[in-house]
């Protein structure tokens, strides 16, 4: 009997969530597990050609702006990122649609049946990347964009042979697992750049440039010698950019997307189709696919008198840009910070990257799983830089707070997260 989705969800409920783990629980990193399981499945990963898209900040939108620029060239084109916000069937998706829950169970089912008959017990971020590639292959789509879901060297979704590889930027991040330096995060990023592909990369500190050139790529597309977003200014609902890439320059296109930083991922997202496809891309298409690209929990407006905006900012360099996004919004009000974040972060530093002083107030919370900061050590640290701070341990009743207290002129920012974010929406929505 075909499984349920039900069915489906429980299984992969009965599997270690390496994404929800506490830090210091990490295992070795290995890909055995995926080779010997996408061999049983008959080798989906090498089904179409596909792009690999890592790094630091940015990864998840670029993805999604790849996807609809090579969508927009009538392709039909495979998504999968990570986390999800609402619903698991977020991360598996064509042409901007999420698998429909048959479709998933059916998938993952399949992976179910290979580990009953080898006896291989993979991981739940394994599970859906099994199941997002065996889903691809069945379809079948053109091509896949594949995120990372963590570093890349040992990530998941290495076993994917990215003809386009795609590096947004290096910091310093879950330095538990990849690493102290910059130096050793970028070495595990730059494992998903495969012998002879195309390598699009938006870091461009010459030392970390060097680590990415010794994996041997045919050749290098890099920000600010070859690509880049030479204009970027705000415009009403989004940016208004100029691109110029190795092959063609395109002013003047509207972004769909708010902040800076979406404009330099637009960049670095037109030159990874423009690589893909080895030409220049349609100028009405580029302008279609980037006037209408959606980036859920990415600077999401969810609700006006107050204005409402979810952000899944996680470590300081993107809680600088949220920070920034913000100036460029000039409203006249108060601001009001929802924020909960994920142990191993210093509460003081993101706090000071949110320019948490500059807020009529913080409403500190948590969501229910182990890596979750505790909500007090976040107040204790806007205490500590004299900023009023509220404790609340649910983030849909540390929503309801935050806008009972702002005024119709007042905005505020959900944000510290990407699962705060996803409980907001759900409780918003």
């Amino acid at each position: 009997m075909p499984w349920s989705y039900e069915q489906a969800l429980a299984y992969l409920d009965d599997h270690t969530d390496l994404e929800r783990l506490a830090a210091g629980t990490w295992e070795p990193p290995t890909l055995e597990r995926m080779w010997a399981l996408v061999e049983l499945l008959a080798e989906p990963q090498r089904a179409q050609p596909a792009v690999h898209v890592t790094g630091t900040n940015g990864k998840g939108s670029t993805a999604r702006m790849i996807s609809a620029l090579l969508a927009a060239h009538n392709l039909s084109v495979g998504t999968y990122t990570s986390p999800d916000l609402e619903r698991v069937n977020e991360r598996l998706s064509r042409n901007g649609e999420s698998i429909d829950d048959e479709a998933f169970a059916e998938a993952v089912g399949a992976v179910a049946e290979m580990e009953a008959l080898s006896g291989i017990r993979p991981h739940r971020f394994e599970i859906l990347t099994l199941a997002a590639l065996r889903w691809f292959a069945d379809l079948p789509v053109d091509v896949a964009v594949v995120e990372v879901g963590l570093g890349g060297r040992w990530d998941a979704t290495n076993v994917v042979e990215g003809a386009v590889a795609v590096v947004t930027n290096v910091q310093l991040d879950h330095t538990e697992v990849l690493g102290p330096t910059r130096e050793h995060v970028a070495r595990e990023k730059a494992g998903i750049v495969k012998p002879g592909s195309t390598l699009v990369l938006g870091e461009t500190d010459p030392t970390l440039v060097r680590i990415f050139e010794e994996e041997g790529a045919g050749r290098v597309v890099l920000r600010d010698r070859d690509f880049g977003c030479t204009n970027n200014l705000v415009a009403v609902g989004g940016r208004s950019i100029d691109i110029t890439t190795p092959l063609a320059r395109y002013d003047d296109v509207f972004l769909s997307l708010h902040g800076a930083h979406q404009g330099d991922n637009a960049a670095l997202a037109v030159a990874a189709a423009e690589a893909f496809f080895d030409r220049p891309l349609d100028d009405d298409v580029v302008r279609e696919a980037l006037a209408s690209v959606a980036v859920p929990g990415r600077f999401e407006v969810v609700g006006r008198s107050p204005l409402v905006i979810l952000d899944g900012a996680h470590n300081p360099d993107g809680a600088r840009a949220a920070a920034a996004t913000l100036a460029d919004f000039g409203f006249g009000g108060e601001r009001f910070l929802v924020v909960g974040m994920n142990k191993g972060r210093d509460p003081v530093e993101m706090l000071e990257s949110f320019d948490a002083r500059l807020a009529r107030g913080v409403v500190a919370t948590a969501v229910d799983f182990a890596r979750a900061m505790p909500p007090e050590e976040i107040a204790e640290a806007a205490r500590s830089m004299g900023v009023d701070v509220e404790v609340v341990g649910s983030v849909p009743t540390a929503v309801q707070r935050a806008v009972g207290l702002a005024g119709e002129d007042d905005l505020v920012l959900v944000t510290g997260s990407l699962y705060v974010v996803g409980e907001a929406r759900r409780a918003l929505n």
